[in-house]
């Protein structure tokens, strides 16, 4: 018995490739760039209010900072 087989050809077929374009490239940069400016100004706030309170707290109590600290009076 002699079977003839068919041969089987399989086409393989790749997902074309999105290109990157300099746009893509650079709308990436600007929001990572405004996130990064964004953390920092809110922290920046946070930090500043922290030593802003600090400030207002020790004068309510009329608590005198270290005798060994420098302060700087800003006017």
């Amino acid at each position: 018995m002699n079977i003839q087989q068919n041969p089987i050809i399989v086409h393989v077929v790749q997902q074309p490739v999105e290109s990157t374009t300099i746009g893509d490239v650079l709308v990436g940069a600007i929001g990572l760039t405004g996130v990064l400016v964004l953390v920092a100004l809110v922290l920046g706030a946070a930090f500043g209010g922290v030593l802003i309170g600090m400030k207002l707290l020790r004068r309510r109590l009329n608590v005198e900072p270290a005798s060994d600290s420098d302060i700087i009076h800003i006017v």
